[in-house]
């Protein structure tokens, strides 16, 4: 393919994408299943190449920035905090996950050796995390939950990679050591945090040199890249030293990030994770016909492998309902005897943790990196993207309603202990001290009178509106909506004078910057 026809065809990709989210929006969708089903019926059409993924180029492109994304998005004392449960999950649901499939694997392919089915095992066996982001984005559920899913998405891509090489390696001598995949495991999970944390600790040290907001702009946007890219060169996780740079990165940004930096940062950063998330669907979709060919079309995989396809993913969901409901069994237990304080989740909050197990780009990008002549590779080809469909359609269609049918209630531990009008409340009383002090000159003559009162009467509102909150909410968002309405008409009037030619494009640009942060804290206000 001519490099012109490349660059149009990823044009036209970025088209589908927004006419699909779009889609999506208007027939109350998760975006990613309109994104996979929009990009698979598009691999298909008539005169359109097919689309070879690079798994090894896949990987480098997307996952350092997604995975940087959900760390920096991530409650660190929440993680800490839920860090034995996330690593049950992310260690050893994968580890449980992984030797189940390779048994059923090998019950209906019994010539298939058993580290062809533990490669199979290994790539279907862990949760990904652009899926755990795209679903949970459009659901709500007690902090404990989000929390287990998230760090879960974030680590378990480690424990599937490190199963999935020894697994191909002993697929390659026929030999197989448990003691040594387990020390490597260790080995590279602690290089890869080594990895993350000198390089988070050199970015937040360039941080506050460079000073111009674009310059650390493009260098944080750069960081996920870079950590991962000097992980795998040192041959450590590379998925484990992004994760541990994001977090440094997301605990520091709020002391050397301005906030010109974070609001202008914050815009590029959302629209690049939306480009890049809804990609890695539609390339999965694509990929469809690849897949499909190399089975030797869509009657024949569907009569040859239909079955064992389905009592795989039958066997992915049964496993990891098995293990989260004996790990809050284990609590329950333990909770009992006065050994733990991790209270159990309960069987609807087991039942939603066990159904959001969503497989994505990790599992298809595994698999289409098995050698050419790999035992079996066809079939894990065409099970690994059955595996995708069937949770991104049916697993994250149905999350929202399994939610809704579990009741889950926030639990009094995970609530924070100030609610957002408390926490305002200690804001303001600590920016009116320092008012009062800076107010006074040396001589003790009152030199800022307006600013004092400023600050005096919006501690006075905000102190009783967090008393009063109910009470004041019709008539805060009633006197917000008044805001939004004179934004908008300073808006037009803005505009008419620019087209007038009474005023110059940098007096627009400037005043109208001054009208969009208002819009913006009204808007945050109402919320």
């Amino acid at each position: 393919m001519e490099p012109t026809h490349l660059f149009e065809l990823v044009i036209a990709m970025f088209l589908a994408i927004i006419a699909l989210h779009y889609a999506a929006h208007r027939l109350g969708l998760p975006p990613s299943v309109a994104l996979l089903t929009g990009g698979a019926l598009l691999a298909f059409v008539p005169g359109l190449p097919a689309i070879s993924v690079d798994p090894e180029l896949v990987l480098v492109i997307f996952l350092p920035p997604l995975l940087m994304d959900g760390a920096w998005a991530i409650a660190l004392a929440r993680l800490r905090r839920h860090m034995i449960g996330i690593a049950s999950l992310a260690v050893g649901a994968v580890l449980f996950t992984c030797a189940v499939v390779a048994v059923v694997a090998h019950l209906i392919f019994p010539s298939l050796p058993w580290a062809a089915c533990a490669a199979l095992g290994a790539i279907v066996a862990p949760p990904d995390a652009v899926s755990a982001r795209a679903v949970l984005e459009r659901v709500r559920l007690p902090r404990r939950l989000q929390i287990l899913l998230e760090g879960e998405s974030l680590l378990n891509d480690a424990s599937g990679l490190v199963l999935f090489r020894f697994a191909v390696a002993a697929a390659a001598t026929g030999a197989f050591s448990a003691g040594e995949a387990i020390g490597s495991f260790f080995v590279l999970a602690l290089g890869g945090a080594v990895v993350g944390v000198v390089v988070g600790t050199a970015w937040v040290k360039l941080v506050r040199r460079l000073g111009d907001e674009y310059l650390i702009i493009a260098a944080t946007v750069l960081l996920g890249w870079i950590s991962y890219l000097l992980g795998e060169l040192l041959h450590v996780s590379g998925v484990i030293a992004t994760v541990t740079t994001g977090l440094i990165a997301s605990w520091h940004q709020h002391t050397v990030f301005s906030a010109a930096t974070r609001m202008r940062g914050t815009s590029f950063w959302t629209v690049m994770i939306f480009l890049m998330e809804a990609s890695v669907f539609t390339l999965i979709g694509l990929s469809l016909r690849d897949v499909v060919e190399r089975g030797g079309g869509l009657t024949t995989v569907i009569a040859t492998m239909g079955l064992p396809m389905l009592a795989i993913l039958v066997t992915l969901v049964v496993a990891r309902f098995a293990w989260v409901f004996a790990s809050d069994l284990v609590i329950r237990f333990c909770a009992a005897l006065g050994v733990t304080r991790t209270r159990p989740l309960g069987a609807g909050g087991a039942t939603v943790l066990s159904w959001a197990g969503v497989r994505g780009v990790i599992t298809l990008a595994l698999a289409l990196s098995l050698p050419e002549g790999f035992p079996g590779r066809d079939f894990i080809l065409a099970t690994s993207f059955a595996v995708i469909l069937g949770t991104v359609l049916v697993q994250g269609t149905t999350l929202g309603r399994v939610i809704a049918w579990a009741r889950l209630v926030e639990t009094e531990t995970e609530r924070a202990r100030l609610t957002m009008s408390q926490a305002e409340v200690a804001m303001v009383q600590a920016q009116l001290e320092t008012v009062q002090s800076l107010a006074y000159d040396a001589e003790g003559k009152l030199i800022h009178p307006q600013l004092l009162d400023r600050y005096q009467r919006r501690a006075t509102v905000i102190v009783d509106y967090a008393e009063r909150t109910e009470h004041y909410k019709p008539v805060l968002h009633a006197h917000f909506d008044v805001v939004l309405e004179a934004v908008a008409t300073g808006r037009r009037e803005l505009i008419r004078l620019h087209r007038a030619g009474d005023i110059d494009d940098e007096t627009l640009d400037e005043l109208e910057r001054d009208l969009d942060l208002e819009e913006l804290s009204a808007i945050s206000a109402k919320a």
